[in-house]
């Protein structure tokens, strides 16, 4: 059975009574019920991908969740949804809430891609969203996390279904037609090319970029994949990495100087991505490239 892989470290955070989960085709779900103290606090950090939606919260404020970079995050309340991608990791802070009742997704990424056979776009894992709503769906986690606390729990397929609706309206996955996509226009490649490169070492929204090419966020995204071969995250990471190559090179700064300019969370964040997209950690790779 798949085991979430995770780790935290949490501080004036007490958990009432026991926690309650189930399993579903590669999903284990969690519903957790906390109190929070007013400087409550924690640090997350998941291999595997995660949904966290909060059901239920006391107060007249939220969490304040902060991801990779100052631009990644916000205040998150009642019924909002965060997609965490396996290996970002996350704090939260209180401000204003004293109660809070959430689920937790716990996403196995070999049995999702099974789930959809082939239809998921595997780069949609890998891009955050933190404290967003979808009409679509807002109802389904309550149904989910119902089935994790139920006492006479309904046959699987039914929690099954509704994880199948959540994930599919998540990460946008369309049925297969066979249809070509409508690529971009040169002037616009060329645009969003050069916003990438000027600012790769920043956070950059899939809006901002559809803006510049006068397209909604979806088709934009569509359009960049058809036009390049790949999704406009990938691209801009590609683009984020070639420029720590260049520091590492040109400026000879330390590894972990070079991890904060560039934008993320630390030293070994920095050189997982870096070994994902080069195959080699940054130290090997500045081992065969420095003169």
């Amino acid at each position: 059975m798949f085991r979430p892989r995770m780790k935290s470290r949490v501080s004036g955070i007490s958990v009432i009574g026991e926690l309650k989960w189930r399993a579903w085709n590669g999903v284990v779900a969690d519903v957790w019920s906390v109190n929070c103290a007013a400087d409550a606090c924690g640090e997350y950090y998941s291999e595997d991908p995660r949904l966290f939606v909060v059901l239920e919260m006391d107060g007249p404020g939220g969490i304040a969740l902060q991801g990779e970079s100052e631009r990644a995050g916000g205040m998150v309340g009642r019924q909002s949804i965060s997609y965490i991608p396996a290996g970002y990791p996350i704090r939260g802070s209180v401000d204003g809430a004293f109660f809070m009742r959430h689920l937790d997704l716990h996403l196995d990424v070999p049995a999702l891609m099974r789930r959809f056979g082939g239809e998921l776009d595997a780069e949609r894992l890998e891009i955050p969203r933190l404290g967003f709503q979808d009409a679509r769906i807002a109802a389904l986690p309550a149904l989910i996390a119902a089935e994790c606390t139920s006492d006479a729990p309904l046959h699987d397929l039914y929690g099954d279904g509704l994880l199948g609706a959540l994930l599919t309206a998540l990460f946008g996955v369309e049925r297969k037609t066979g249809r070509r996509r409508s690529q971009l226009s040169g002037r616009q490649l060329q645009r969003v090319k050069a916003y990438i490169e000027d600012h790769c070492l920043e956070n950059i929204r899939l809006s901002e970029l559809a803006e510049l090419a006068g397209l909604s966020p979806t088709y934009f995204s569509h359009a960049f994949k058809a036009s390049t071969g790949v999704a406009p995250y990938r691209w801009h990471m590609r683009a984020r990495i070639r420029k720590v190559q260049r520091l590492l090179l040109e400026n000879h700064a330390p590894i972990t100087d070079v991890a904060a300019v560039a934008g993320f969370a630390d030293q070994a964040h920095l050189t997982r991505v870096f070994k994902q997209h080069v195959g080699l950690t940054p130290a090997a790779w500045l081992r065969d490239h420095a003169q």
